[in-house]
């Protein structure tokens, strides 16, 4: 037996609690973990509340991230006592997830631990850093760099917006964070922020084409902040979009892009080919400042994960959420 979260919907309703579960009603797959820490995402907060319809089929275990050591495998490219990572691939909406203290999963959607960072550290990065991380690989894909002027990250204090303005500033960028929570200020200044912007600014219907400001963009809010990123970009620029915190309708025009030729470049993190993974996690072990991660995140405990998940919605957790499974 082992203690998960686990969510059901029944007569009673929609609901999620922390219980013990016996390792037999683990899915299928081909690598067990012994899992040590998790995250909290914006993801696992719909799921946990039922406030989205994250979640596909019940009772579910939550927890699209988790790290933690094979216990058993019958993948050839994996051993027991290796350290793995997973981020997405629709676990904790279709498949069981990394909020409990054991998972069984396919080999194929795991990676292994880089070696620059320990199983808590890779849990700071999780989903959101990720994520992040392909943001910016985005970017420089359709070849936005430092001399083309300022980026602009939006929802900059939650996971991805905290370690994009962190990469982007060790990287060189000149960012712009955009934040609805103007007590968070110096913390995205700490990250490397040059300037802290009033979401209130973004969040508004605005004019099809605006002043032009931005080279680049990490929006992880859609809705009219992502249409009002689009109006100002600059000609060429390029914006990153990942998320949709703020809705998922996009009431923009097509004038950025056949006046200004702006890019709208979608970014997945739950699908996305292993090949690209692996990359950033490397650019991750190369281009994240370790020390940033203690700044970026918070620990709780496994119990503490169903509370916290409603305080993430509600836009009160600052970065990244660890969960110490295991506690």
């Amino acid at each position: 037996m082992f203690q998960g979260i686990v969510i059901n919907k029944d007569d009673a309703g929609y609901h999620a609690a922390l219980q013990s579960i016996d390792e037999a009603s683990l899915p299928a797959g081909d690598v067990t973990i012994r899992v040590q820490y998790s995250t909290l995402n914006y993801k696992d907060g719909l799921a946990i509340t039922g406030k989205g319809p994250v979640v596909r089929k019940f009772p579910m275990v939550p927890g699209i991230d988790l790290v933690g050591q094979v216990e058993a495998s019958a993948h050839a490219d994996y051993a027991v006592g290796d350290t793995v990572v997973l981020n997405g691939w629709g676990v904790g909406e279709g498949h069981w997830g990394g909020l409990a203290q054991m998972a069984r999963l396919k080999g194929d959607w795991l990676v292994p631990l880089p070696s620059a960072f320990t199983p808590r550290q890779a849990m700071a990065i999780g989903t959101a850093g990720y994520t992040a991380m392909l943001c910016v690989m985005a970017l420089e894909r359709h070849g936005v760099t430092p001399d083309n002027g300022d980026i602009v990250v939006t929802g900059a204090a939650g996971g991805v917006g905290s370690v994009a303005v962190a990469l982007l500033a060790k990287l060189g960028y000149r960012v712009v964070a955009v934040s609805g929570r103007a007590s968070e200020a110096d913390y995205l200044k700490s990250l490397g922020a040059v300037e802290v912007m009033d979401r209130a600014e973004l969040a508004s219907p605005g004019k099809p084409l605006a002043r032009e400001r931005w080279a680049g963009a990490v929006d992880v809010v859609g809705s009219h902040v992502l249409a009002n990123v689009c109006a100002q970009m600059r000609y060429d620029g390029v914006v990153a979009a990942c998320g949709l915190a703020g809705g998922a309708d996009l009431p923009a025009t097509v004038m950025p892009f056949i006046l200004r030729g702006v890019t709208l470049a979608g970014v997945d993190s739950v699908m996305c080919p292993r090949p690209r993974r692996l990359e950033a996690w490397q650019r991750l072990a190369r281009d994240l400042e370790i020390d940033r991660l203690e700044t970026i995140s918070t620990e709780i405990g496994l119990s503490e994960a169903i509370p916290v998940a409603a305080q993430l919605l509600e836009g009160k957790v600052r970065g990244r959420v660890i969960v110490d499974v295991n506690r």
